[in-house]
């Protein structure tokens, strides 16, 4: 018979494994809802659009994936392009690209001015005069996409009552292994994240490989500068509009960013960042995140239930549906991608152990890292430069 202090313990695993369980199985639903949902027919309304394009740095495959905004299938665009220093080693590329493509409209903007502890936004700010359109489009500098990008992003923008248009992307690696780890951060656990909260109505995501807003909608809520100190700008873009009794969409455009992680220190030091930042945004729930690290949870459960012999079969039945979940959305995105899908599944140990870790950091420390700057973050989300 097992002990009073026995019995609890075991409880509580069986309860981890049908948590983890639960979590992963329904992940696993949303993001294979999302790919099979319809696709809705090509709209005739599509105006002029402004891409905003603020850079810093050339980071590996900068050019084709600047390059790749610059073939649209779009009657009528432009693109400025946003530098803080006129030595920008990404200089060269956008020039490259202005010779390349002389009937596009291009212009290369080099502010230095700064308005805020957020240098991404503060790009933003001395580029926007630049802009001649109504329909803005704000895409990172990492992004790749196909040609007809400009017309699926911009056709939700044209339905009553939405204000802003955002999408999901898929991270795909550059050469070397914690690229490809770094990755997985996305693939595997973020993007599926955001698609559960989707499968249950949630519509508040925005993420900053792109943003659609009319120039009225952003005005509305008081511009860029608004956004000068916060460490998510994206997600309380979102709030904004959201205020405004405005709809934020999902496209249904799924675009490619390129992931570059020359180490395990840098690629640590982007997940504590975006780590802290979901703490910022969701303060209250963040401690209970690690029920969403459904590998770790379930070998917790293991752990409690031991040889229990009452419960032996339904843990391991449990467990064996959370591996082979983890398997099923880790390939899920290499489904129509040409990476192939089971080549990085010896990582997964790595990855869901890395993603425990940095979780645990990031309740521990206020202070993010961006681009070699360090700053503390307050509970509303707003950075403050560390001196």
């Amino acid at each position: 018979m097992m002990s009073l202090l026995h019995q609890p313990l075991v409880v509580l695993g069986v309860l981890s494994l049908g948590v983890a369980a639960s979590y992963i199985v329904l992940t696993v639903a949303a993001v294979v809802s999302w790919h099979l949902r319809g696709r809705p027919a090509a709209s005739p309304w599509q105006p002029p659009v402004t891409v905003l394009k603020p850079l810093c740095g050339a980071e590996p495959g900068l050019y084709a994936n600047l390059r790749s905004f610059c073939v649209q299938h779009y009657p009528s665009f432009e693109i400025v392009f946003g530098l803080g220093d006129a030595a920008d080693p990404a200089r060269p590329v956008v020039e490259r690209l202005i010779e390349e493509f002389p009937s596009l409209s291009l212009k290369l903007v080099c502010d230095p001015r700064i308005h805020g502890s957020n240098r991404k936004v503060s790009n933003l700010i001395n580029m926007l005069p630049h802009a001649r359109h109504e329909v803005l489009v704000m895409a990172d500098s990492d992004a790749v996409v196909g040609p007809d990008y400009l017309a699926a992003v911009t056709a939700p923008l044209g339905e009553p009552g939405v204000g802003l248009v955002t999408c999901l992307y898929c991270g795909i690696p550059t050469a070397g292994i914690w690229s490809r780890v770094g990755a997985m951060y996305i693939n595997d656990w973020y993007i599926p994240s955001v698609l559960l909260t989707w499968l249950f109505g949630y519509r508040g995501y925005a993420s900053g490989q792109t943003l659609c807003i009319r120039r009225a909608t952003l005005e509305a809520i008081g511009g860029f500068g608004v956004l000068g100190d916060q460490l998510a700008e994206d997600y309380r873009l979102g709030e904004l509009v959201r205020s405004l009794d405005q709809r934020i969409v999902l496209s249904d455009y799924l675009l490619h960013g390129e992931h570059h992680e020359p180490d395990l220190e840098s690629m640590t030091r982007h997940e504590v960042r975006w780590m802290r930042t979901i703490r910022a945004l969701r303060p209250r729930s963040f401690v209970g995140m690690f029920a969403t690290f459904s590998v770790p949870l379930a070998l917790l459960g293991i752990g409690l239930v031991g040889d229990a012999p009452s419960v032996a079969t339904a843990a391991w039945s449990l467990f064996g549906i959370v591996i082979a979940a983890r398997i099923a959305l880790h390939v899920a995105h290499r489904i129509k991608s040409k990476r192939p899908a089971f080549s990085d599944i010896w990582l997964l140990p790595l990855r869901d152990v890395l993603l425990c870790w940095v979780w645990g950091r990031s309740l521990l420390t206020s202070r993010v890292s961006w681009r070699g700057v360090e700053f503390d973050v307050d509970a509303h989300g707003a950075m403050r430069r560390v001196s």
